[in-house]
């Protein structure tokens, strides 16, 4: 009998050429309405998708949204309309490799170019002289981490950080946050659907599918960029003086509860929390967007 992981891997192969065969879905009514109200800004001859809605009058707050992997912008379109009752300007991208903006290949996707397009987008709508509260969730929240880095307080009312893939889990024996991403098998309903819409859109039929898969192991490269640059990026969290807030998801399976929890009050004891109901997991504000959009306002109210 043939070890179990030969067996596996006589498997998997053609499973995986099958899977990176599959057309991508066409676009559904919500996602073109979605890209019809939205526009592009260059960045390094890249083409790169955002939303800028004007909302409430009399606010002069300005939110920035950054979205996790492997989704887009459109992650916040469930809370985009109550946003807009709050802020004056509510404004959302699609990183690079993402959604609707450019998918170059070859390309060494990094974080660090991540954090830049945001501040391209910034400049681009002339906002960089202004106060931007930043709403991150997933990949988005590292990003976010590698702005504060580059200290843009002075951009900066508040950072809201919710649950994510990206702090997590203890080191063995070392009360420290460790980065990395680990798929959820747990996702439904809406989630699992929009997820395998983005993962399906990323591995593109147009290109050969050696090239789809090289293409999303560059894109995975934030996981390996995470442990790297983890004491850049964690820094950053337990040095600002920005105000931090978590909104989190118990049933995440990402962040186990309570562990994840008593972690990060330990590591960030400067920031406030809240805790959602027992039910909501990693994408809280798909799965209880009422609860989360509550949640963001009350902190941001307590200003």
């Amino acid at each position: 009998m043939k070890e179990w992981w030969v067996q596996v891997g006589l498997l998997s192969v053609p499973l995986l050429a099958v899977y990176l065969h599959i057309p991508p879905p066409k676009l559904s009514p919500a996602l073109l309405s979605w890209r019809s109200s939205g526009g592009y800004f260059t960045y390094k001859d890249q083409n790169i998708f955002y939303r800028d809605s004007t909302g409430a009058v009399g606010s002069s707050d300005i939110v920035v949204l950054l979205h996790g992997f492997p989704t887009s912008s459109y992650d916040w379109c469930k809370i985009w309309e109550g946003l807009t009752q709050r802020f004056h300007r509510v404004i959302a991208l699609d990183f690079v490799g993402f959604g609707f903006s450019d998918k170059p290949r070859p390309h060494r996707y990094s974080i660090f170019e991540q954090a830049s397009i945001v501040e391209g987008l910034v400049r681009h709508l002339g906002l960089h002289h202004q106060r931007i509260n930043l709403l991150s969730h997933d990949y988005g929240d590292t990003v976010a981490q590698e702005l504060l880095h580059r200290s843009l307080q002075l951009l900066m009312l508040c950072l809201l950080f919710f649950l994510s893939h990206t702090l997590t889990r203890l080191l063995s024996c070392r009360s420290e946050l460790f980065f990395f991403f680990k798929g959820s098998g747990q996702s439904s309903g809406p989630t699992r659907s929009l997820r395998q819409q983005t993962i399906s859109r990323l591995c593109s039929t147009r290109q050969r599918p050696l090239r789809n898969t090289r293409f999303l192991f560059s894109i995975l490269q934030y996981i390996n960029q995470r442990k790297k640059h983890r004491d850049r990026w964690v820094g950053a969290l337990m040095s600002t003086s920005v105000p931090l807030h978590l909104i989190y998801g118990p049933l995440d399976p990402v962040n186990p509860h309570p562990e994840f929890l008593q972690l990060y009050k330990k590591v960030l004891p400067m920031s406030t929390v809240s805790v959602l109901d027992d039910h909501i997991s990693h994408y809280p504000q798909l799965e209880d967007p009422t609860g989360f959009l509550n949640a963001y306002l009350n902190f941001i109210n307590s200003f």
